[in-house]
């Protein structure tokens, strides 16, 4: 079940919470509703992968003996020499 709610907020917020949804691909209500729930503790139950890390599985193949924790400090330590 869904119900309407009428919430108060600064005009700028509301357009640059716009501009932010339609760029996800999402509504401004689905925005909100996640962020409460997330708030809440309330949406444990579904993990979701999004669909550009979906699209990224499988698109690489490492050795079996791969540290990513490694080579992601490695890669930190050459960004901020």
């Amino acid at each position: 079940m869904t119900t309407k709610l009428t919430l108060t907020i600064n005009d700028a917020v509301i357009v640059n919470a716009k501009k932010y949804a339609k760029s996800k691909g999402k509504s401004l209500s689905d925005l909100v509703e996640n962020y409460l729930k997330s708030l809440t503790g309330k949406d444990k139950s579904k993990k979701t992968i999004s669909h550009k890390v979906l699209a990224l599985m499988g698109q690489l193949d490492l050795p079996k003996d791969f540290d990513y924790k490694k080579e992601r400090n490695k890669a930190l330590l050459n960004k901020y020499k």
